[in-house]
């Protein structure tokens, strides 16, 4: 807003230490930061009483609705686009996968797992 930056800003605050003393310093940052309060809620107050008045909220909730119809009618021609480009051009079948020779496909089954102590104690008991 008013684009002062920090060294700017410690300029000000020594020339105000050296031009009011450091007894009044206090009491005038105390003055200054209820002006600025003062201003900054009578700014907010004025800013939600135009938008009160125009009717943001409603606006606001319009052209959010027309963002999301868009992005509805983009998906829909793209899903559309997709669906004609896949039955015009039919994609080539995938490469079947062999498993590799020296797998045997009659080995025996793995044993199960021997049991812990949590699953012995968990198990019932005849």
């Amino acid at each position: 807003m008013f684009d002062i930056s920090f060294p700017e800003l410690v300029v000000v605050c020594v020339i105000a230490l050296l031009v009011m003393g450091p007894e009044r310093m206090p009491g005038a940052l105390r003055t200054l930061g209820l002006w600025v309060g003062r201003i900054s809620r009578t700014f907010t107050a004025m800013k939600t009483e135009i938008e009160r008045e125009i009717g943001m909220d409603e606006i606001r909730r319009q052209l959010h609705n027309e963002a999301v119809m868009d992005q509805i009618k983009r998906l829909e021609r793209d899903v559309r686009g997709e669906s004609a480009n896949g039955s015009n051009h039919p994609q080539a079948p995938h490469a079947e996968v062999k498993a590799p020779e020296s797998v045997h496909t009659d080995a025996q089954p793995a044993a199960a797992p021997a049991p812990t102590a949590e699953t012995r104690d968990a198990q019932p008991r005849a």
